[in-house]
């Protein structure tokens, strides 16, 4: 859209910048040879022109779009009717006509609201008066005013039209921009949620576990605070990648917004446990290495987000397991823990719940499913399925703990 915008407006620019001083001129040729007021009408004139051809970015702030497009047809309408006054007949040429169909196209695509109405009727009634000036005639049973004032409609209709769609070309351009800002907004917002929450998540956790073994040898001290000062590491490390993708613009910029894929999930489990648990990984050797990058990254959130849930509402599980296994075309991701969900923890970390929602949203943009629910006997289970080529879709449900 907007390259066929820039296109149209490039070419009205080169013609606007080739035709109307070169119209100007010959308007003001015609009327040194007729007699007419020259001062008058090259008043009319330089003023349009200035208004048509004046750059953007190089108009005062007074110049705004509705001063631009209508003072010049006011003061060609202002001619117009001293004219009629006098009862004087005033030619009027190329170049007259030109710079009042350019602020009819200018004002119908770039004036502010209402203003494009009004600026537009202004300049259609200057186009309009210009052949009853000549003429000294209001009569519409004059065939040359008909016929003027028809191809006048015709003209104005022309451009106003083109100028409309252009303008709604803009305006759809913007909404699509807004609308991408919104998608990336959301975008990071889940990053912070899968990344900085699972981190911090996890300091808190292992410094609850840090104060109940206050009396614990001091080796199996170190090693839970060692896993404190990793997880706010990396948690810093998080917050600085998205701060960094904030700032910049670009696709530069999203390459380095946090990613993970299959092999990120070993760390993930790998770094999970605390004294007292255990996470196991069991991953079928048969599980193709070549997935989509967009579901691996998924998988690798669907396990992170459900580590995060243990952590906030199952830190009493003694065993976490994760398996990952193809089916058929699809990849199966399930992730089980043995928890009663009866540990104490604060309710501003608890979650909104929105993780598991945000979470269900990404899987089935991809064409799979996800499931959660409390397992038979005890505990609780994450499950989502994968095609192994992403196909976007929706529906599906799923029951959520927390988040």
């Amino acid at each position: 859209m907007s390259s066929v915008a820039g296109r149209v407006r490039g070419c009205a620019r080169g013609l606007a910048v080739g035709t109307v001083p070169a119209a100007s001129v010959i308007d003001l040729m015609n009327a040194k040879s007729y007699g007419e007021h020259l001062w008058a009408v090259g008043a009319v004139l330089a003023v349009g022109t200035a208004a048509v051809l004046r750059p953007a970015d190089r108009r005062p702030r007074w110049l705004t779009e509705q001063v631009r497009t209508a003072v010049p047809a006011l003061l060609s309408l202002l001619y117009t009717a001293v004219m009629l006054e006098r009862g004087e007949s005033a030619i009027f040429g190329p170049g007259e006509v030109l710079i009042l169909l350019c602020l009819l196209f200018l004002a119908v695509r770039h004036a502010p609201g209402p203003w494009a109405v009004v600026c537009a009727v202004v300049d259609t009634l200057a186009l309009f008066g210009l052949p009853v000036r000549y003429l000294q005639s209001y009569s519409l049973r004059d065939d040359d005013v008909l016929a003027s004032l028809v191809s006048g409609l015709l003209l104005a209709g022309i451009v106003a039209g083109l100028a409309g769609y252009l303008r709604t070309l803009d305006y759809r351009r913007v909404v699509a921009v807004g609308e991408t800002r919104r998608a990336e907004r959301v975008a990071i917002a889940a990053d912070l949620h899968d990344f900085v929450a699972h981190r911090v998540t996890g300091i808190l956790v292992q410094t609850q576990v840090a104060r109940m073994m206050a009396d614990a040898p001091q080796r199996e001290l170190d090693s839970v605070l060692a896993g404190i000062e990793r997880a706010a590491t990396e948690a810093l490390a998080s917050m600085r990648r998205t701060v960094g993708v904030l700032r910049d613009v670009g696709p530069e910029a999203v390459e380095r917004r946090p990613v993970g894929d299959l092999d990120g999930i070993f760390d993930l489990v790998d770094r999970f446990a605390v004294p007292g648990q255990r996470a196991i990984l069991h991953r079928d050797p048969e599980l193709a290495p070549g997935l989509p990058h967009e579901v691996q990254a998924a998988a690798y959130r669907v396990v992170q987000e459900s580590l995060t849930n243990v952590r906030r509402h199952a830190a009493d599980a003694t065993e976490i397991l994760v398996t990952l296994f193809p089916l058929g075309d699809r990849l199966v991701v399930i992730v089980q823990d043995d928890g009663h969900g009866g540990v104490w923890f604060p309710a501003e970390a608890h979650g909104g719940g929105f993780g598991l929602v945000s979470l269900k949203e990404r899987v089935t943009a991809l064409g799979g499913e996800l499931t959660a629910g409390p397992r038979q006997g005890e505990g609780w289970e994450v499950r989502a399925e994968f095609p192994t080529e992403a196909k976007a879709r929706t529906g599906g449900g799923a029951e959520v703990r927390g988040g």
